[in-house]
């Protein structure tokens, strides 16, 4: 019997109005990060910026974080860090902007840090020296809030890398269910069906305990009762407060287990052709789901947990009334046309293979089961 490690998230503020604990921190420089509009354009970034100015701080902003943040975005807040030299560094937005925030702060504290030096799991030195960090998710998704996780698109290679260091969990996730009550229905459908992959993934893990099963199994429960209100009602609050608990104890679940090869595939396919995260997990999760059952017996224990007859099925109807394709050539996101796609099939399932996240999965994939899996997601055969 091996010896594990579980580890929760350090504090978690929810709830209606959780984001008005801004005005309780104490300290002298906050910097803000974000992404593109949306958190000003609906009010939050100004009411962040005020609750923290009246608590005595000075403010900066980083924006334009973009939705796959690029090791180019991170050096750039890093550098503004370093001129504002903050003692709190507040990530308000997205999964994208999360976890471009924590990886600016890897490089505000250590500047003399290349991108490579922290690819590998466990490499990046210890945090907190400089500043302490705020996670304030808009979306209930990513689970970055909580997690030891952040994904950076090397721009040049075409590869979203995983970055992973316990450091890097933040001091206080804030889960304000006002703020995801914001988000477009697509975005709504897409990131909660990242919350869905990452509870399964994290329950299915080879690295998955009883610590962590409770974890992902409330979160799998929550997102098939309470996702598809929150997307065809985004008002009602409470189904986003339960979207936005159950991404936070998906995240919990998988930054102690890991993930799988939904996302060691979504990433690639992300870094080659820009699809969104959620959305390229939602359309390959019954594949693998149908792959691994070769491996694990633990779907068939989920299911009779649900009370379903297929989780394959109810995930296909999920995706259905949430107006998600079932395969890659009806995705009409991005451009995804079969040549190119054949093109670079290849490059895509050994980076795939390669993943961090393969190593946790159940069985043992190939080069070449990773290649097939990614040609019947396109096809649906």
């Amino acid at each position: 019997m091996t010896i594990s490690t579980f580890v929760l998230p350090r504090t978690i503020i929810y709830g209606e109005n959780a984001l008005d604990h801004l005005g309780t921190l104490t300290g002298k420089r906050a910097a803000l990060v974000t992404g593109g509009s949306s958190m000003k354009r609906m009010g939050f970034l100004d009411r962040a910026r005020t609750l923290l100015e009246h608590a005595g701080f000075e403010c900066m902003i980083i924006d334009n974080v973009e939705p796959n943040p690029s090791v180019t975005t991170v050096r750039r807040g890093a550098k503004e860090m370093l001129a504002f030299q903050p003692d709190w560094i507040v990530a308000i937005g997205g999964g994208s902007a999360i976890d471009a925030a924590k990886v600016m702060w890897c490089f505000y504290e250590h500047p003399q840090l290349d991108f490579q030096d922290i690819i590998p799991v466990g490499s990046m030195p210890p945090l907190r020296n400089k500043a302490r960090f705020i996670a304030i998710p808009s979306t209930s998704g990513s689970g970055s809030e909580i997690t030891a996780f952040s994904v950076i698109t090397d721009t040049e290679s075409h590869i979203k890398y995983p970055i992973v260091a316990a450091d890097m969990v933040p001091d206080i996730a804030i889960l304000d269910p006002r703020i995801p009550a914001t988000m477009p229905a697509h975005i709504t459908a897409y990131t909660g069906m990242d919350v869905l992959t990452h509870a399964l993934e994290a329950y299915v893990s080879t690295a998955a305990t009883s610590f962590t099963d409770p974890y992902a199994l409330e979160a799998v429960h929550l997102v098939f009762e309470h996702l598809e209100t929150a997307y065809l009602q985004p008002d009602n609050l409470t189904a986003r407060y339960h979207m936005h608990n159950a991404s936070a104890l998906a995240g919990i679940a998988f930054t102690n287990a890991s993930l799988g090869l939904v996302h060691s595939m979504a990433h690639k396919l992300g870094g080659e052709f820009g699809i969104t995260h959620g959305l390229a997990n939602a359309i390959m999760l019954p594949y693998v789901i149908q792959y691994n059952g070769l491996f694990t017996d633990k779907y068939r224990q989920l299911e009779k947990r649900l009370g379903i007859g297929s989780l394959i099925d109810a995930i296909n109807d999920l995706n259905c009334r949430l107006n998600i394709p079932r395969t890659m050539k009806d995705c009409r996101e991005v451009v995804m046309e079969e040549k190119q796609y054949n093109t670079v099939l290849d490059r895509m399932s050994g980076n795939a293979f390669a993943d961090p996240c393969t190593l946790t999965n159940p069985g043992k994939p190939t080069v070449e089961d990773v290649k097939s899996l990614y040609q019947h997601v396109y096809y649906g055969d």
